[in-house]
């Protein structure tokens, strides 16, 4: 299952010494919902590998502001605390299984 990742979180997702990926989304946004269990299959399938986290621009704004988010879903990749790649509206598995592998 995909961390939920809020400002007090943060932090200590960032400093895992992991790859993480933040999936940027909202309830009411529906390609965000076709999004969601694609990343969710990823979470289960990187368990042990990547950090895969799910963010609610609604109550997460220094962390949308810190990413420049101005589009969901966004979907960010980052390696050593730092952003690589970015994902933004919906997409396919095969796309994303791709940039998480990208990052091991």
């Amino acid at each position: 299952m995909a961390l939920e990742i809020t400002n007090e979180n943060y932090a200590e997702v960032m400093a895992s010494g992991k790859p993480v990926v933040i999936d940027f989304w909202a309830e009411w946004c529906g390609p965000c919902r076709m999004v969601g269990p694609i990343v969710e299959e990823l979470a289960e399938e990187y368990a042990d590998k990547v950090i895969i986290g799910k963010c609610d621009v609604d109550s997460c704004d220094d962390i949308v502001a810190e990413y420049k988010v101005r589009n969901i879903p966004t979907i960010v990749f980052l390696k050593g605390g730092e952003q690589v790649d970015k994902v933004v509206g919906a997409t396919s598995k095969e796309t994303l299984k791709a940039k998480v592998d990208a990052l091991l």
